[in-house]
C-alpha cells in the first residue's frame, strides 16, 4: 500500500524529532544527569515514536475503509491493519 505523501512527510518529521531526542538522551547520560530526567526524556521519545506508528496505521485504516478490495489485494485487508494497530496499542 502506497502511503500518501503528506503522511510520509509527517512521519519523517516525527522520526527526525525522535532521533534528536535520542541524541539528547545520550548527552544527558554523558553529563550524568538525574535518572528521573533521563527517564522523562525516554518516555517522551517513546511516545513520539508511537505517534509516528499510529499516524501510519491511521492512514492504512483510512485506505482500507475507503478501498477495501484494493487494500485486500495488496495484502492489507482490514484485519491486518487492525493487527498492526494492536501492536502499537
Amino acid at each position: 500500500m502506497k502511503m500518501p505523501e503528506d503522511v510520509v512527510e509527517d512521519v519523517r518529521r516525527r522520526l527526525h524529532r525522535v532521533a534528536g531526542q535520542v541524541q539528547a538522551i545520550e548527552r544527558m547520560l554523558d553529563d550524568e544527569r538525574e535518572c528521573r530526567d533521563v527517564v522523562t526524556q525516554i518516555s517522551a521519545a517513546t511516545k513520539a515514536l508511537e505517534q509516528a506508528g499510529f499516524r501510519l496505521v491511521a492512514a492504512g485504516l483510512t485506505y482500507c475503509v475507503q478501498n477495501p478490495e484494493d487494500a485486500a489485494a495488496e495484502g492489507y485487508p482490514l484485519e491486518e491493519v487492525q493487527r498492526m494497530f494492536m501492536k502499537l496499542a
